[in-house]
C-alpha cells in the first residue's frame, strides 16, 4: 500500500470518528448526553428506554471498534496486532457494558462519576488512544 493511500484512508477513518462524534444528538439515542453536559450531581437521573439505549450504545461501540481496527491496521499492517486489538475490543465491551447497564438500571448519585467514565469508555473510540502508543511501542522496543 501507498503511503498516499494510507495516509488518505487514515484521514477518511479519523473523519469518520470525527463525524459520529459531531452528529451523536442525530445518530444515537441517548438521553445522557444532555445530563451529563448539565451540572448532574445536583439533578435527577433521566428517564430512558433501557433496551434502547442499550441498543444505541452497543452500535456506537461497535462503529467506534471497527474504525478504531481499521485505523490500528493501516498503522501496524500485522494480523496479529488487529486480532489482539479485536479480543481487547470484545473483552471491554463485555466487562463496560456489564457495568454500564448496572448503573443506567441502579443510578444512584454518588455513582454518576464512574458511570460517566465507563460510559466514556463505551462511546468514545478511547480504546484507540490507548492502544496506539502501546502497539508503537510495542514495535519500538522489539526492533
Amino acid at each position: 500500500m501507498t503511503k498516499v493511500l494510507k495516509l488518505v484512508l487514515l484521514l477518511l477513518l479519523f473523519g469518520l470518528l470525527v463525524l459520529i462524534r459531531a452528529f451523536e444528538h442525530e445518530l444515537f439515542y441517548d438521553p445522557y448526553l444532555t445530563f451529563f453536559k448539565n451540572d448532574y450531581l445536583y439533578i435527577d437521573n433521566p428517564r430512558r428506554e433501557i433496551f434502547k439505549l442499550t441498543l444505541f450504545t452497543t452500535l456506537r461501540f461497535f462503529l467506534n471498534s471497527i474504525i478504531s481496527l481499521g485505523i490500528i491496521y493501516l498503522f501496524f499492517e500485522d494480523r496479529n496486532v488487529i486480532k489482539f486489538s479485536a479480543i481487547i475490543y470484545v473483552l471491554a465491551f463485555v466487562v463496560l457494558l456489564v457495568l454500564y447497564l448496572y448503573f443506567v438500571i441502579n443510578p444512584k448519585k454518588e455513582d454518576y462519576y464512574i458511570f460517566f467514565n465507563i460510559r466514556r469508555f463505551l462511546i468514545q473510540p478511547l480504546l484507540l488512544l490507548l492502544l496506539l502508543p502501546a502497539f508503537y511501542y510495542n514495535q519500538l522496543k522489539s526492533h
